[in-house]
This record gives structure tokens, sequence and C-alpha cells, in this order.
């Protein structure tokens, strides 16, 4: 293959075990990437010189290994192999393997080394030593934790490979001439946004503030928005919801966020509802049934989500229908940028059924896709740059339609995360989304009302 296109597996004379699927799955992982193999250890060997041969001074590098037991696992280095027998940090380094049809990726632990770059075969922080010994074998070295694993998740404790890949990564870069939404970025565009919702009215004269409704999968970054907003207003970093990367749901209770205009301030005229994390097995994470209760306004703040049994109203509130105040005005589904290509069709048969629910009560949606900066190393760079990104285009497209809600409504923003300092491109995405959010609410209320 001499055609070079996006995300495609460029082999030249050698075959990769990858099927097209897991080449596509482990390219969601990367981002907009080309893989050309390098180095395939059944053509040219197990030894360590035949991988730094073929491997050394190539800059990112995908391993992909095979054993016995049909586990596909491996690791991601950004950093070029050198043999500078130095340790190595790289942020970006990760581990992957595939569970069922996904690859479940494990990252570096902060404030541990990647790897130790020598002459031997490809390891990952010397815990996991690929071609170990110039042997077609795995090795896992005990008492070392720069990633957390358990050999028999990552590998079946199957040690023995029938193959081992590696891949040299080309990020490609895809920049339109022409933006293709507009937008300020501007500190006068700032102030311009904070005044319109610090000013901003309900439609209807009984509902003070609007309710926002944040639905999505555990780590997706509901919780991170509300801080984010909350950040803005108060003109520092803040964390007052929990927010984390946790593989189950940090948020166990029904959590209404109002948010205050500065430390002193008072209420901004909306209200930011956190729920439990949607996940794929069913008795965990958010139960849809609660959903329908929290759109109708029946589930009050603090309420502990139990993922086996739906919340039930008391006989007194069940007899009363829900005040137009106590509704929920807009329903914002937060999905994670770089996890849209993996997401499993249970999740995404979870949130259809959520959105038809939402749909037959006539509440407006939209998408909040969060993490730009981690799916695109151009957004990362530059944050002015997200609306040139072809990259970012084909995921705000592609989002839209495994969920059935219109381009125009799924707005790419980064949450803060670890910044210490509030940053002005930052803020313009954050307030962009929340207007919108308010003019939403206004449709529903118009209606409504």
């Amino acid at each position: 293959m001499n055609k070079k296109t996006k995300g495609k597996l460029s082999t030249e004379s050698l075959a990769s075990d990858l099927t097209e699927e897991q080449r596509k799955q482990l390219c969601g992982l990367l981002g907009n990437v080309e893989l050309t193999l390098l180095y395939k250890a059944s053509v040219h060997g197990y030894q360590a010189s035949a991988f730094h041969q073929r491997c050394d001074r190539q800059g990112p590098t995908l391993l992909v290994a095979y054993n016995h037991s049909e586990y596909i696992f491996g690791g991601y280095t950004s950093v070029d192999y050198t043999q500078c027998y130095q340790q190595i940090t790289d942020k970006e380094a990760f581990l992957f393997s595939f569970e069922g049809t996904e690859p479940v990726c494990i990252k570096v632990k902060s404030g541990h080394h990647a790897r130790y770059d020598d002459a031997g075969g490809p390891n990952f922080g010397q815990q996991l030593c690929f071609c170990y010994n110039d042997q077609p074998v795995v090795h896992h070295q005990g008492g070392i934790n720069a990633f957390d694993f358990y050999s028999d998740t990552l590998y079946g404790e199957d040690p023995d490979l029938r193959e081992c890949e590696v891949y040299k990564v080309k990020h490609i870069l895809q920049v339109m001439e022409k933006p293709w939404r507009n937008v300020l970025w501007t500190a006068e565009r700032r102030a311009e946004l904070m005044g319109l919702i610090r000013n901003y009215k309900p439609l209807v004269m009984s509902v003070s503030r609007v309710r926002i409704l944040m639905i999505g999968p555990v780590g997706a970054g509901k919780s991170s928005f509300f801080n984010s907003i909350n950040s803005i207003f108060m003109g520092r970093i803040t964390s007052k919801a929990m927010s984390g990367s946790a593989g189950t749901s940090l948020t166990t209770q029904f959590r209404t966020y109002p948010v205050k205009d500065g430390r002193e301030g008072k209420p901004l005229p909306f209200v930011l509802c956190d729920t439990m994390g949607l996940e794929e097995q069913t008795g965990a994470g958010l139960d849809i049934e609660d959903i329908s209760s929290i759109l109708q306004g029946r589930v009050h703040d603090r309420y502990k989500f139990n993922p086996i049994t739906p919340f039930q109203p008391d006989e007194q509130k069940a007899s009363r229908p829900a005040s137009l105040q106590e509704k929920i005005h807009c329903v914002v589904y937060v999905i994670n940028t770089t996890k849209i290509s993996l997401m499993s069709d249970k999740l995404q048969e979870k949130l259809a059924y959520v959105r038809r629910k939402v749909n037959s009560l006539a509440i407006p949606q939209m998408v909040l896709m969060t993490k730009v900066d981690e799916a695109c190393p151009e957004v990362e760079k530059d944050l002015q740059s997200l609306y040139v990104s072809s990259y970012i285009k084909s995921k705000v497209q592609e989002v839209s339609s495994r969920l059935g809600v219109p381009v125009s409504c799924v707005l790419p923003v980064k949450n803060y995360s670890q910044e210490l300092e509030l940053e002005l491109n930052c803020d313009v995405l954050l307030l962009t989304a929340l207007q919108q959010m308010l003019n939403f609410a206004d449709d529903y209320l118009d209606d409504a009302g």
C-alpha cells in the first residue's frame, strides 16, 4: 500500500496480524494516526538486535503482541528507542489489552518512568519485557508498579508469544483552510458571554433557575464540567464536585449544583444536575429508569443511587405532579472525544433508550464532546485550532450519527483538569456551550409555558 490515507494501515511487504476492526480500535486510542509495520518477530526474529535495527529512531511506536491463548496486548510509547541506557519519562505511554472486542488502556502512573531504553528487547516500566532474553516470551517483573495491571487480565498469564509486531505511529495533521465554526477567541467575547449568562432570565416567571441534566459514561467529564464553569465565575480553579478517571462512577448521588457569581455573588440563573455515570453492564452505574424520574423532577438533591433498585418516590410526592421549576429543561450527553470510536453497542443502546425517553418529554438535547485536547495533538498545542481540525470535525459528525443528535447540537470543549490557572480559550468554549444550554432550556420553556 503506497497510498497513505487517514487511519490507514501501511504494511509495505509485511502482513499485519491485526484485523481491520482491531486496527480501528487501536487508532481510536491514538487519535488521527497512520500505522506502518516496522518489525515482525516471525519474519525478523525475536532478537533484541533485530528489533532495534528496525525500530530505533522511528518516533512514536505501538507494540502489539499475540500469545497462544488468543490474547492481543502491548503498549505505546511516544519517545524514540535510541539505546541511550536511561530511564524514559513519557506521560503518553500506555499498555493495552483487548477484552472482548475493545482494547482496554492502562496509562503510565504519574511520577513513574515509562520504560528503560537499553539494547535489550522492548519493555514498559521495566515491568513488562517483550522478547525477553531473545525468546518469544513476555516477562512480568514483579515489584515495579509503573503500570497498574494484572497479568491474568492483560495476557491470561500465558507468556509464550506466537507473534510480536511494532508499528511506527505517525500523527496526521489535517487542517482546514476555513474554520468550520466561527469563534471569537478574545477576552471581550469571554466577558460578553459571562454577561449574557449573568443577565439571563428564564422565559417562564415561575422558573427562577433552569435545570440542566448531565448524562454520560463514567469518566466522561460531567462533574469536571461543573467544576470548570464554577471556576470561571469564581475567577480561580475550584473542585467542588468529585471528578477523576476511576473505572466506576465517583458520583453516587444525584447532585444539583447551583453556581454563584463570585464568592459573595448571587446564584446564577441555572443549576447543573450531575448523575451517576452510565455503565455498560446491567445492574451497574445509573439505572435508566432513574433517569425518567430525574427528568420529571421527582428525584431530590443528594438522593443516593442504587444500580439494583430504581428510584421509588414516596406516596405523598407521587400523588402530585412536579412543578415546571423542578423538571429538567435541557439534557446534555457528555462524551469523551477519545472514546467515541470505542463506544460499545451496549452503551449505545442505553443512550438510545435515554434519548427516546427525553424525546417523548420534548426536552431539548445536546452533546458536550470533552477532552478534545487529548484526541488531537494540534488542538493540545493550541486550542484555537479546534475548528480548523478536520479530525475533530469528523468526531463531531461521528458522535452526531451514533447518538442521533444534529451536528449543530454537538459542542466540543476542554474541561479544566490539571491546570492551576484559568485560560481564555478554555473559558470561551465552556461558556459558549453553557450559553447554548440556556438557549435550549428557553426553547423548552417556550413550549411548556
